[in-house]
């Protein structure tokens, strides 16, 4: 490979390797299936998969567009296997984003685009961190985070308990345990029109709740 040296090669994957680490680090940090390991792959195969379409072919015509192309495609698949639907929550959009983010900046060090490639990294990594805190403030402020062991005899369906209260559910998680005889609900909830200390006191009415913590 004339038109690239060893050195330039070495300094392009571990360039994408250290950049999608920042990423991988803040997914694995809040427990996500998609971590520091698979960002990291991502962003050196697709880095890879750039520089094998520029300069592995020389003398040839080369198209290195349709090999990022196939990149961007593949990274889609990969993105959707993150994806998960529990119940009425669907879980992994932002992960399967931050993949995506990855593979670009993967192209853009394999093809020598460093500044973009860095500048692009730092936007991510801002996105992933300070976005985050500024939506708990602005959306989260009088939300209220709800823990509710109900036992698995009773009839009571949380979901229709609050919308007669009138309460808005924005997060729901439900995981079942038969041999406890206990149904686990985690819920983020928005009180609407009332305030905190009035919606505790309402779940603490449910008919077979065993336990309720708050945050």
């Amino acid at each position: 490979m004339p038109e690239i040296s060893a050195w330039e090669i070495i300094l392009r994957l571990l360039l994408s390797t250290v950049l999608a680490g920042f990423v991988g680090l803040e997914r694995e940090s809040h427990g996500r299936p998609a971590g520091l390991r698979t960002h990291i792959l991502v962003s050196l195969g697709s880095c890879l998969m750039m520089i094998i379409s520029i300069y592995g072919f020389p003398g040839a015509a080369r198209d290195p567009f349709r090999l990022a192309a196939q990149v961007v495609s593949g990274i889609g698949f990969l993105g959707a296997g993150t994806i998960l639907r529990e119940g009425l929550t669907i879980k992994g959009l932002t992960t399967a984003a931050s993949l995506w983010v990855v593979s670009g900046i993967g192209l853009a060090i394999g093809c020598g685009l460093y500044f973009p490639g860095l500048v692009g990294i730092i936007f991510a990594v801002l996105t992933l961190i300070s976005l985050e805190i500024i939506e708990k403030k602005l959306f989260n402020s009088k939300s209220i985070s709800l823990t509710i062991v109900l036992d698995a005899q009773t009839s009571t369906d949380l979901i229709k308990f609050c919308a007669k209260l009138g309460v808005s559910i924005k997060h729901l998680e439900l995981e079942f345990f038969p041999d406890q005889q206990k149904h686990v609900y985690e819920m983020l909830i928005d009180p609407n029109h009332l305030s905190r200390d009035q919606v505790l006191t309402e779940f603490t009415k449910v008919d077979g709740v065993k336990n309720l913590v708050w945050k």
